[in-house]
């Protein structure tokens, strides 16, 4: 199977949909890793696509954003399957009929984690009744000795963290903040049965995840995974390796990350996660990233890497400012980072590199030294002449994409741009517009752009209250579903033809 992805990577042109799993259909109200994920796999071979794009997949904090993760190793455990732990036999049928009524193009989070937590600890009483030579529970033990080398923190944290009620790490007494290694032996004894639990949860979502990889790879489907440049300052690992970060002796931040004003923010953004000490990786040779990349890669064939420009230079916030318009620009790891990176990954990286906002000559010249593809939106080629994000200004090396997950649908895009892009949209795809969204995916995978990618919501014509996320506003993102029945085989092949139109 590796030779035939080898070559599907290895191909000029392809094209894919972005969608994050917890988009899926199913019925217990959040999209999952079992069979609408693989019937998505199906619609992506009907429809002539080789790539399937996803948002950042580890677990969430209370706003429930994919880019603030309570680790950058784990899984949201939010995505496993009930259906696959039945056919696993950990659940019974009668088990899964009992669930709450679940709105079918929302997700409610906090519904969902209360019902899914109640499940799976039914499921880890089923578990644990196994006898010690079971191949579920032999298996279990692999995976808990392959990853000892994060597993172990990131289970006692969230074990501590939940017997706190969720506040912050920082807000722990002090040997729970800042434990030596003896207290961490108690605290491990003290919590040997959430932490069991947590690494459980762990090993269903890895195994899952592995399943479906393999399934959408047999069938020359690639899986580009997401990497948030920053890790959020309530994780695993800000708690556990605080060397790592530029934090003061109690674990505090003393500057945090953002951008300035931009397309999206007339105030810039405050993203507010603790911001790395680079002087230390560039010593343990980048250890930890490696680390994490590599782990990434065992998900996915791709990677794109959230905020590339802060490798070159980063937006440094003082910790306590109010908005992102205190910060200043302070240089990365540069060139040092990414030699690394070929080191470990040769020489061909598979990254993606997201250059999007204030992107400098320096950014690009680092971007292209290493030959890594960037991005192209097209709903930001209409706003200027001559844009780069336009078709015929396309490089070979980047992807084009209609739209992302942080703007809105190419249809909601449409209706509310200034009646002179409307303009300009309707004379350079030479359209009428009453399809729009058609319109911007024929625009896209016409692009010279190796990768042609396209979020789901604009397959469906969707508009506004349809998109994923607005930047800026904390709460009440990333909940989009796509309702049952929606992806029809008619716009499988109405994809497919264009696909194959121009050469994807």
């Amino acid at each position: 199977m590796s030779n035939t992805i080898d070559m599907v990577k290895h191909r000029k042109r392809l094209s894919g949909i972005l969608m994050h799993p917890t988009s899926l259909p199913g019925e217990y109200g959040i999209g999952d890793l079992g069979p609408a994920a693989y019937k998505f796999v199906d619609f992506l071979e009907a429809a002539g696509q080789h790539l399937w794009q996803t948002l950042p997949l580890g677990p969430n904090g209370d706003t429930y954003c994919p880019y603030q993760c309570y680790s950058s190793f784990a899984g949201n455990p939010l995505m496993i399957s009930p259906e696959l732990l039945r056919q696993d036999d950990l659940l019974t049928q009668e088990q899964l009929e009992q669930h709450p009524e679940f709105p079918e193009e929302k997700v409610d989070f906090d519904l969902v984690a209360d019902y899914k937590d109640k499940l799976f600890k039914k499921a880890f009483s089923a578990f644990s009744a196994l006898k010690p030579d079971h191949p579920l529970v032999l298996e279990f033990e692999q995976f808990t000795e392959d990853n000892e080398d994060w597993l172990p923190d990131y289970a006692m944290f969230m074990s501590v963290r939940k017997s706190k009620e969720e506040v912050y790490w920082l807000e722990w007494e002090k040997k729970f903040r800042k434990p030596t290694r003896p207290q961490k032996s108690v605290i491990a004894r003290e919590f040997s049965s959430e932490i069991r639990y947590e690494s459980f949860l762990q090993w269903l979502f890895f195994r899952q995840w592995t399943e479906l990889k393999a399934y959408a790879n047999e069938k020359e489907i690639l899986l580009i995974g997401d990497i948030p440049i920053f890790v959020a300052g309530d994780s695993a690992d800000v708690w556990s390796q605080p060397r790592l970060f530029q934090l003061d002796s109690d674990g505090f931040p003393k500057s945090v990350a953002g951008v300035p004003p931009d397309y999206f923010s007339a105030t810039g953004q405050l993203w507010g996660n603790p911001l790395y000490d680079w002087k230390y990786h560039k010593k343990t040779d980048y250890a930890w990233w490696m680390k994490r990349i590599r782990t990434q890669l065992s998900l996915s064939d791709i990677v794109r890497i959230d905020h590339f420009r802060g490798f070159e230079s980063f937006w440094q916030i003082p910790a306590g400012s109010e908005t992102a318009l205190t910060g200043k620009w302070v240089p990365g790891p540069g060139d040092d980072f990414f030699k690394k990176l070929q080191e470990e990954f040769g020489e061909d990286l598979p990254v993606i590199a997201e250059d999007l906002g204030i992107i400098t000559d320096e950014v690009r010249a680092l971007r292209d030294r290493f030959n890594l593809p960037g991005m192209k939106i097209l709903q930001f080629a209409f706003q200027d002449n001559d844009s780069d994000y336009l078709p015929y200004n396309h490089t070979r090396n980047c992807v084009c994409y209609t739209g992302t997950h942080d703007n809105d649908t190419s249809t909601g895009w449409y209706q509310h741009a200034s009646e002179e892009a409307r303009d300009k949209v309707r004379r350079y795809m030479n359209t009428d517009a009453s399809q729009v969204s058609w319109d911007f995916i024929r625009t896209c995978f016409g692009s010279v752009a190796r990768y042609a990618i396209v979020p789901v919501q604009d397959l469906l014509c969707q508009g506004s209250e349809y998109r994923m996320n607005i930047p800026g506003v904390a709460r009440g993102n990333w909940s989009y579903r796509v309702k049952e029945g929606l992806l029809t085989d008619d716009i499988a092949a109405r994809l497919r033809d264009i696909t194959r139109l121009f050469g994807r």
